[in-house]
């Protein structure tokens, strides 16, 4: 889950030098949105160590988890021989920089974009991308430190650039057909060891029976 414009190598480096960067545990709003629903496919785009791609795999989820780090999806691929081994039939670890994969179209039941910084643009691929390859009823889900984050939160990168707002994730999506915004709003985020709360962009969106967006590119 990379939070912001290194290359693959520098995330191989960051990766490699601790246990683990991130928490074993899954992202609070990932949960939050996704454990009421049945099993199916799920995409995790920018999956780091796979943190989420292994709860939702522990749920019964076939899952693709998608990085440009090799050294994070070793890890990841370890935690889970390590932790649930009953899993490993269930994640597809795919070696790929988010920006050259392509799902399929309306090929999985979720998609997560977890703190995945890009700049504007290229952040906009990837979330259409991520909407066409919904099935009907399937629930996108997009959550990144707010633009507003770095003055009033904690954590999370700097760089204006590669931070948004559900507003810009709002944006991103406007002229696709069959698309519903359930929720878009800035959330707070209790962080250990920090007085102020992490602030969050969070858009969660879900695929209607009307309309075909069909395949982009």
């Amino acid at each position: 889950m990379p939070a912001g414009p290194m290359d693959a190598a520098d995330w191989d480096a960051r990766y490699a030098a601790a246990e683990l960067i991130w928490t074993a545990e899954p992202n609070r709003w990932v949960v939050e949105a996704l454990a009421a629903r049945p099993a199916g496919s799920a995409l995790d785009l920018g999956a780091g160590e796979g943190r989420n791609a292994l709860w939702l795999a522990a749920r019964g989820w076939e899952v693709t988890a998608v990085d440009f780090s090799a050294e994070a999806l070793r890890k990841g691929r370890a935690l889970q021989a390590a932790r649930a081994p009953l899993t490993l039939p269930r994640i597809a670890w795919v070696h790929d920089d988010v920006l050259a994969y392509v799902p399929a179209p309306s090929s999985f039941s979720a998609v997560v974009l977890a703190y995945l910084h890009l700049p504007d643009d290229a952040r906009r691929t990837v979330v259409r991308r991520a909407a066409a390859a919904l099935v009907p009823d399937g629930v996108l889900l997009v959550v990144g430190h707010d633009r507003t984050n770095p003055g009033e939160g904690v954590g999370g990168p700097s760089d204006p650039s590669v931070l948004f707002t559900a507003d810009d994730v709002g944006a991103d999506l406007a002229g696709l057909p069959g698309l519903e915004i359930r929720r878009a709003q800035r959330v707070r985020r209790p962080v250990d060891g920090h007085p102020r709360d992490a602030l969050d962009a969070l858009v969660e969106v879900v695929r209607t029976t009307e309309g075909n967006i069909g395949r982009l590119v």
